[in-house]
């Protein structure tokens, strides 16, 4: 009776600590290729911040900003030295990727890509024609064909320059940034066939000389936030339940008040649980930190946390909520910074990748 009771003591330890082994972690590098060779393939450790390079996928197209299929199995990125759109399969025991096909960007400058939240197309952000893309996804995760093409409409002394587009999380909408003409562009998307149709309220206007740059939508989904990249401020938007239309509620700065040289904004986030919100700021180099509140939607300021390079591009927020990863474009390093999940601040750790011109970065959980 003892033998079969100690065995099955064993067997239950076995199976918790089977149950409790980390799921390897792999981080992707998109680069700017002046310098760099592509995108960049590391696995991590979150225990010390070590990292090792897995790979290095050479394209000497930019492959500038990248996005994950739902499924995890699908990496694509935007290419801006040669205007087209990639897709990778995901290899799920190492984390390497192998190309699947190319598309044309229907466009100049591809700054961004998305991914809808259902797997059914990909949305593709052309900053230098001012238009946007959107192609569905094949079921083996390539990119298929083209499903609608949209194109920005300027004034002689205001271009446009769509510059992201962000999904909501059902997949209904998506949300268009326009830097070039102050506008966010809100548009239903239709299930089947990808056609975008003007909202409702088909767009929010932000104030003159603004820049929309990048968008987040409140875990909640009843708050969206753009980073506005020329006067360094983030507009709050109420998010209309049925329609997706965005109803303006706050402006607040990216910057302390006794900065006074010139910055530019760059990308915004939310930690896991919606409570900090985070933008990074090009000039200062920064990432401002706010507390949000649940019900408003209202920011306070929590703080800045120097990112320990120059211009800060794209960034994550873990999504466990432990840390954060910078992209410095002009120190060709991302930095990594342990965060306090109860104040939301940041704690520069020493560790850093070295990678040339890096501008986004993207974490994966590997079973």
């Amino acid at each position: 009776m003892k033998r079969t009771i100690l065995s099955f003591i064993l067997l239950l330890s076995a199976m918790t600590a089977f149950a409790q082994k980390p799921k390897k972690e792999i981080l992707y590098l998109g680069t700017y290729t002046q310098k760099g060779e592509g995108i960049y393939v590391y696995e991590f450790d979150r225990s010390d911040y070590s990292f090792k390079e897995l790979q290095v996928l050479t394209s000497k197209t930019s492959p500038s900003f990248l996005e994950f299929h739902p499924n995890k199995k699908y990496l694509y990125a935007a290419n801006e030295g040669n205007s087209t759109v990639s897709a990778y399969a995901i290899d799920q025991t190492s984390g390497k990727l192998t190309a699947l096909n190319t598309q044309p960007a229907q466009g100049r400058g591809p700054c961004h890509v998305s991914v809808d939240p259902k797997g059914r197309f990909i949305y593709l952000s052309n900053y230098g024609s001012g238009d946007l893309a959107v192609y569905k996804l094949n079921q083996d995760g390539s990119i298929g064909a083209l499903a609608d093409t949209i194109q920005d409409k300027g004034r002689p002394d205001q271009k446009p320059h769509m510059h992201s587009i962000i999904p909501s999380a059902d997949g209904k909408y998506i949300y268009a940034s326009d830097l070039g003409i102050d506008k966010i562009m809100v548009y239903a998307v239709d299930p089947k066939t990808g056609k975008l149709t003007p909202g409702a309220v088909p767009y929010a206007e932000v104030k003159a000389g603004d820049g929309p740059r990048h968008f987040a939508i409140h875990p909640n989904g009843n708050f969206g936030y753009s980073a506005c990249e020329l006067a360094s401020v983030v507009n709050s938007f109420k998010i209309v339940k049925g329609s997706g239309a965005l109803v303006p509620f706050e402006r607040v700065t990216m910057l302390p008040s006794d900065f006074t040289s010139k910055s530019y904004a760059a990308d915004i986030h939310f930690s896991p649980d919606g409570k900090f919100l985070y933008a990074s700021n090009r000039g200062h180099e920064s990432l401002a930190i706010y507390a949000v509140d649940a019900k408003t939607g209202k920011l306070t300021v929590a703080g800045h946390a120097d990112t320990h390079g120059k211009h800060p591009r794209n960034f994550l927020i873990d999504a466990k909520g432990e840390f954060a990863i910078v992209t410095n474009r002009d120190n060709d390093n991302a930095v990594f910074f342990k965060r306090d999940a109860a104040t939301g601040q940041l704690t520069y750790t020493g560790k850093e990748i070295s990678a040339p011109t890096p501008v986004c970065v993207k974490q994966l959980f590997l079973n």
